[in-house]
């Protein structure tokens, strides 16, 4: 299904929680799959139209509020030197750079991801991946003060806090060894005298062609560099289980003296990690309300149409800065000293509004199945009083058009499929969403490790015994969805994802009616381990199908290792 598919429920759908109260009452067991067969009965599929650039009508723009947003102020959160918990905020000093807290230490990348694998709640492990990734700013305090706010830059004071994460060395190799496409995998822009320009040959990019571009002043930009580089795939498919949105990077590697983008702003909240040299940052205020967490990024900006930053920093190796979508941004580097950084990203198209895009559709066509107000007849005169031609004529239909109007939009919202359309964004996510990165223990305890093999010409191990005590549960929390379709049960899932965004369609298979109690039981076991006597099937054959099923499909592991034979 595409982006814009919703899925809408007939009316007795939209409480499906009556069924399973009712059979309570009387003593009955629902299954689950009598639940998502019942709430998809007579689905149907809304197709959300395109939305326009700008909104208008007749060729006259709506009106739309014009007025300059609050000036938000810029935070540079330090560490002094008496205690490493105490957190400086100062707005707008970012022109000084600031030099004087102590060095902020923190585990080596390597450590820190090898003491993750042993966090035994991977949704945990992503919460504090994410703490070390901002640290020494507490988490509660980041989200609550500064996420979709305003800009904040961390000072650390120590080049190696990020060191592992990716280095000019690592950029060489894959250039090297694997297959760059300029275009796909590689810009190489430049930015002078105004003039944003992008320098792409086709073909391959070959360190031959690709540092001579690097020589002459052009910057390199890698896009979806968890492609190439295991160490970004499994930080990022990490976050994405903290953000609950797909996450993402680019890499950019800049030569000194020189700019790469012209000023713009994305659609994305950033997270801006310096690794390598040094980069000089102008962060701008959005200009109006409509530019604040913006649906599409921007195009490019002059200088002139920007006006003066509230944030002008140079980020050191070791330095974060971050900024919401809609804040206008630009790098260059000093004249002594190249710039390698890492750009991470997540919480594009995830918002309120991207839920009502799928929601409002579907509700729209279900009260017109349901309600004859919504299918009674506009006023024959309507377009006499009506619209923008229209829009200086004093006329007392206007007000009783406008007020009938609204009460209708206000019984729309009863008829709003909530769980639906939730589940149609859930699926996006799971499509957006990296393959997991298994830990040892994940990878010794699943069927990524079994010893099946080819031996003397016959297959050897081919049988795992799954008994009634053997304890198992999904790799991770998240790494799969229940979601209907018309009157089946499909299991999406993120572990047969490719590494390149949207490579591959989105992975699921069906689940039958009587395995559908025991995978909602799996799911919300985790992160515990439930023994296979205990899913609510009625036979224990049942059991072990699905758990073999499960298994084979690579979604859980066991409390310890399998027998084979």
């Amino acid at each position: 299904m595409s982006r814009n598919d919703v899925i809408t429920t007939s009316p007795e759908c939209r409480d499906w929680m009556t069924l399973h109260t009712a059979a309570a009452m009387e003593g009955a067991r629902v299954s689950a799959f009598s639940m998502y067969q019942y709430v998809e009965k007579n689905t149907h599929t809304t197709q959300v139209p395109a939305k326009n650039k700008k909104r208008k009508e007749n060729a006259v723009q709506l009106s739309k509020s014009s007025k300059k947003p609050k000036r938000r102020r810029s935070c540079v959160l330090d560490v002094k030197d008496s205690k490493e918990e105490e957190i400086v905020m100062k707005p707008n000093e970012a022109e000084r750079p600031l030099r004087s807290g102590r060095q902020v230490e923190g585990p080596a990348l390597h450590t820190l991801l090898t003491d993750l694998a042993k966090v035994h709640n991977s949704r945990e492990r992503a919460g504090k991946l994410f703490e070390w990734l901002i640290h020494p700013v507490p988490l509660q305090s980041f989200f609550r003060d500064i996420w979709e706010k305003k800009p904040a830059l961390i000072r650390r004071h120590n080049p190696e806090y990020y060191k592992g994460l990716f280095s000019t060395a690592e950029f060489d190799r894959i250039l090297r060894d694997d297959d760059v496409q300029f275009g796909v995998n590689l810009d190489v822009t430049s930015y002078r005298n105004g003039k944003r320009e992008t320098h792409n040959p086709p073909g391959r990019a070959l360190p031959f062609t690709v540092w001579d571009f690097y020589k002459n002043g052009c910057s390199l930009r890698l896009l979806n560099p968890q492609a190439f580089s295991i160490t970004v795939w499994n930080v990022l498919s990490i976050l994405q289980e903290h953000f609950g949105s797909m996450a993402g990077a680019n890499v950019y590697l800049t030569p000194a003296g020189t700019q790469g983008f012209a000023p713009h702003y994305d659609d994305i909240e950033a997270f801006i990690i310096q690794l390598e040299g040094r980069k000089h940052w102008r962060v701008y205020n959005p200009r109006s309300e409509d530019e604040v967490l913006p649906v599409a990024s921007s195009p490019n900006f002059s200088q002139s149409e920007i006006g003066e930053p509230s944030l002008e920093v140079v980020l050191e190796a070791g330095d974060l800065l971050y900024f919401p979508r809609g804040f206008i941004h630009q790098g260059d580097c000093l004249p002594d000293a190249h710039s390698l950084h890492i750009t991470i990203s997540s919480y594009q198209k995830n918002s309120w509004g991207d839920l009502l895009q799928k929601l409002v559709p579907a509700a729209l066509e279900m009260a017109m199945e349901e309600d004859i107000e919504f299918r009674q007849g506009l006023p024959l005169d309507y377009l006499t009083y009506m619209g923008v031609q229209n829009s200086d004529k004093e006329d007392s239909r206007k007000a009783q058009f406008t007020e009938h109007l609204l009460s209708l939009m206000k019984k729309l919202a009863k008829y709003a499929p909530v769980d639906a359309a939730v589940d149609q964004k859930a699926k996006e996510f799971l499509h957006d969403c990296l393959p997991p990165v298994l830990t040892p223990e994940e990878q010794a305890s699943s069927v990524y490790s079994a010893p099946t093999r080819i031996e003397d010409g016959k297959a050897r191990d081919v049988t795992a015994h799954i008994k009634p005590e053997t304890k198992i549960r999904l790799l991770r929390d998240g790494i799969a969805r229940l979601c209907s379709e018309g009157d089946a049960v499909f299991l999406c899932h993120t572990v047969d994802n490719s590494r390149v965004y949207h490579k591959e369609e989105l992975k699921s298979f069906e689940v039958l009616p009587e395995h559908t109690d025991a995978m909602e039981f799996l799911i919300h076991s985790y992160p515990d381990f439930v023994s296979v006597g205990s899913l609510p099937c009625d036979s224990f054959k049942e059991k072990a199908s699905l758990a073999e099923l499960l298994f084979e499909r690579g979604l859980i592991h066991t409390c310890e290792p399998l027998l084979f034979s």
